[in-house]
Protein backbone atom coordinates (compact mmCIF):
# COMPACT_ATOMS: atom_id res chain seq x y z
CA UNK A 1 0.00 0.00 0.00
CA UNK A 2 2.73 2.77 1.05
CA UNK A 3 4.10 1.96 -2.54
CA UNK A 4 1.11 2.46 -4.46
CA UNK A 5 0.80 6.10 -2.51
CA UNK A 6 4.12 6.74 -3.03
CA UNK A 7 3.48 6.23 -6.77
CA UNK A 8 0.50 8.21 -6.70
CA UNK A 9 2.42 11.08 -5.01
CA UNK A 10 4.78 11.31 -7.49
CA UNK A 11 2.57 11.59 -10.37
CA UNK A 12 0.95 14.02 -8.62
CA UNK A 13 4.29 15.96 -8.13
CA UNK A 14 4.91 15.43 -12.03
CA UNK A 15 1.73 16.71 -12.66
CA UNK A 16 1.91 20.12 -10.74
CA UNK A 17 5.97 20.50 -12.05
CA UNK A 18 4.12 20.92 -15.31
CA UNK A 19 1.43 23.18 -14.49
CA UNK A 20 4.06 25.19 -13.08
CA UNK A 21 6.18 25.29 -16.25
CA UNK A 22 3.10 26.43 -18.36
CA UNK A 23 2.83 29.57 -16.36
CA UNK A 24 6.46 30.46 -17.41
CA UNK A 25 10.06 28.98 -17.39
CA UNK A 26 11.66 28.43 -14.03
CA UNK A 27 14.89 27.19 -12.71
CA UNK A 28 15.64 23.72 -11.45
CA UNK A 29 15.92 25.20 -8.17
CA UNK A 30 13.02 27.47 -8.72
CA UNK A 31 10.72 23.92 -9.49
CA UNK A 32 12.18 22.46 -6.52
CA UNK A 33 11.44 25.14 -3.84
CA UNK A 34 7.43 24.81 -5.67
CA UNK A 35 6.78 21.46 -5.19
CA UNK A 36 8.20 21.49 -1.67
CA UNK A 37 6.17 24.33 -0.77
CA UNK A 38 3.08 22.63 -1.88
CA UNK A 39 3.96 19.55 0.54
CA UNK A 40 5.56 16.80 -1.62
CA UNK A 41 7.83 14.52 -0.25
CA UNK A 42 11.88 15.20 -1.33
CA UNK A 43 11.16 11.80 -3.15
CA UNK A 44 8.12 13.26 -4.91
CA UNK A 45 9.88 16.10 -6.10
CA UNK A 46 13.02 14.57 -7.07
CA UNK A 47 10.91 12.36 -9.34
CA UNK A 48 9.47 15.21 -10.79
CA UNK A 49 12.16 17.22 -11.78
CA UNK A 50 13.72 14.31 -13.13
CA UNK A 51 11.01 13.88 -15.22
CA UNK A 52 10.80 17.01 -16.71
CA UNK A 53 14.33 17.39 -17.42
CA UNK A 54 14.05 14.45 -19.67
CA UNK A 55 11.85 16.30 -21.77
CA UNK A 56 13.88 19.62 -21.78
CA UNK A 57 11.16 21.13 -19.77
CA UNK A 58 13.88 22.17 -17.07
CA UNK A 59 17.04 23.80 -18.95
CA UNK A 60 19.23 26.10 -16.58
CA UNK A 61 21.52 27.30 -19.42
CA UNK A 62 18.64 28.06 -21.70
CA UNK A 63 16.95 29.93 -18.92
CA UNK A 64 20.53 32.10 -18.16
CA UNK A 65 20.41 32.49 -21.86
CA UNK A 66 16.98 33.97 -22.08
CA UNK A 67 17.45 35.79 -19.59
CA UNK A 68 20.22 37.89 -20.30
CA UNK A 69 19.45 38.06 -23.69
CA UNK A 70 16.33 39.56 -22.41
CA UNK A 71 17.86 41.82 -19.71
CA UNK A 72 21.15 42.53 -21.24
CA UNK A 73 20.14 46.10 -22.08
CA UNK A 74 19.34 47.59 -18.64
CA UNK A 75 21.27 45.78 -16.06
CA UNK A 76 25.21 45.30 -15.59
CA UNK A 77 26.98 42.09 -15.89
CA UNK A 78 27.41 42.00 -12.51
CA UNK A 79 23.85 42.74 -11.36
CA UNK A 80 22.48 39.56 -13.60
CA UNK A 81 24.88 37.14 -12.96
CA UNK A 82 24.00 38.16 -9.17
CA UNK A 83 20.28 37.52 -9.84
CA UNK A 84 20.94 34.55 -11.67
CA UNK A 85 23.19 32.95 -8.84
CA UNK A 86 20.79 33.75 -6.53
CA UNK A 87 17.64 31.46 -8.81
CA UNK A 88 19.91 28.75 -8.74
CA UNK A 89 22.51 28.39 -11.68
CA UNK A 90 26.10 28.02 -11.53
CA UNK A 91 28.78 30.46 -12.08
CA UNK A 92 29.75 28.18 -15.40
CA UNK A 93 26.46 27.95 -16.67
CA UNK A 94 26.55 31.75 -16.89
CA UNK A 95 29.77 32.01 -18.15
CA UNK A 96 28.90 29.98 -20.75
CA UNK A 97 25.49 31.84 -21.03
CA UNK A 98 27.22 34.57 -21.24
CA UNK A 99 30.00 33.82 -23.57
CA UNK A 100 27.00 32.90 -26.33
CA UNK A 101 24.86 35.81 -25.60
CA UNK A 102 27.40 38.14 -25.80
CA UNK A 103 28.73 37.08 -29.24
CA UNK A 104 25.99 38.22 -31.25
CA UNK A 105 25.94 41.54 -28.81
CA UNK A 106 28.33 44.26 -28.05
CA UNK A 107 27.89 44.98 -24.42
CA UNK A 108 29.44 48.40 -23.52
CA UNK A 109 28.19 49.56 -20.16
CA UNK A 110 28.72 52.46 -20.08
CA UNK A 111 26.54 52.94 -23.62
CA UNK A 112 23.81 51.14 -21.29
CA UNK A 113 24.17 53.80 -18.92
CA UNK A 114 24.12 56.44 -21.26
CA UNK A 115 20.98 55.01 -22.55
CA UNK A 116 19.18 54.52 -19.23
CA UNK A 117 20.11 58.43 -18.74
CA UNK A 118 18.79 59.77 -22.05
CA UNK A 119 15.55 57.98 -21.17
CA UNK A 120 14.92 60.41 -18.58
CA UNK A 121 17.06 63.22 -19.30
CA UNK A 122 18.54 65.51 -22.13
CA UNK A 123 22.03 66.12 -22.12
CA UNK A 124 23.13 69.10 -20.45
CA UNK A 125 20.27 69.10 -17.82
CA UNK A 126 21.01 70.65 -14.19
CA UNK A 127 19.94 68.43 -11.56
CA UNK A 128 19.35 69.12 -8.16
CA UNK A 129 21.08 67.30 -5.26
CA UNK A 130 17.82 64.98 -4.77
CA UNK A 131 17.25 64.46 -8.35
CA UNK A 132 20.89 64.04 -9.33
CA UNK A 133 21.17 61.52 -6.13
CA UNK A 134 18.08 59.54 -7.38
CA UNK A 135 19.83 59.29 -10.47
CA UNK A 136 22.90 57.36 -9.14
CA UNK A 137 20.46 55.04 -7.04
CA UNK A 138 18.75 54.10 -10.24
CA UNK A 139 21.72 53.33 -11.95
CA UNK A 140 23.47 51.98 -9.01
CA UNK A 141 20.63 49.32 -8.09
CA UNK A 142 21.24 47.86 -12.17
CA UNK A 143 24.22 46.93 -11.13
CA UNK A 144 26.61 50.38 -12.44
CA UNK A 145 29.80 50.52 -11.07
CA UNK A 146 30.00 54.07 -9.51
CA UNK A 147 32.80 55.43 -11.66
CA UNK A 148 30.89 54.40 -14.99
CA UNK A 149 28.07 56.52 -14.08
CA UNK A 150 30.14 59.13 -13.08
CA UNK A 151 32.12 59.82 -16.45
CA UNK A 152 28.84 58.93 -18.19
CA UNK A 153 27.22 62.03 -16.71
CA UNK A 154 30.28 64.45 -17.48
CA UNK A 155 30.25 63.35 -21.29
CA UNK A 156 26.39 63.77 -21.30
CA UNK A 157 26.90 67.55 -19.36
CA UNK A 158 24.54 66.36 -16.10
CA UNK A 159 25.52 67.97 -13.20
CA UNK A 160 23.97 69.36 -10.16
CA UNK A 161 22.59 72.69 -10.04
Amino acid sequence: MMEEEQRLLCQKAKRKALRLLEQRDRTEQNLRQKLAQNGYPPEAVEAAVEYVKSFGYVDDERYARNYLTYRLQTKSKQRLFQELYQRGISYEKLQEAWEEVTTYEDVDEREMIRRQIRRKYAPGTKLDEVHLRRLYGFLARRGFQFEDIRAVLEEEGIEKM
